[in-house]
């Protein structure tokens, strides 16, 4: 089996390394390993869905804006 370093898995899913590490530590990767301080994820691993997210709908910086004028 092939396995891919956090660095290259991030780049490959484009997300942070330290989000990948978090899967990691989560068990959200299924066949990731840990050796000695390094994460190996088989290449064939899925990107988990953003468990973060509830509603289905990713939204950035949603304030609702005020009707009066400041």
């Amino acid at each position: 089996m092939e396995y891919l370093s956090i660095s290259q898995t991030a780049e490959k899913w484009g997300i942070t390394r330290r989000r990948i590490q978090v899967l990691c530590s989560q068990d959200r990767i299924p066949g990731a390993i840990r050796i000695g301080p390094v994460w190996a994820i088989p290449a064939d691993a899925e990107k988990p869905s953003d468990a973060r997210i509830k509603s289905g709908i990713y939204m950035k910086n949603t304030i609702p804006k005020c009707d009066k004028g400041i």
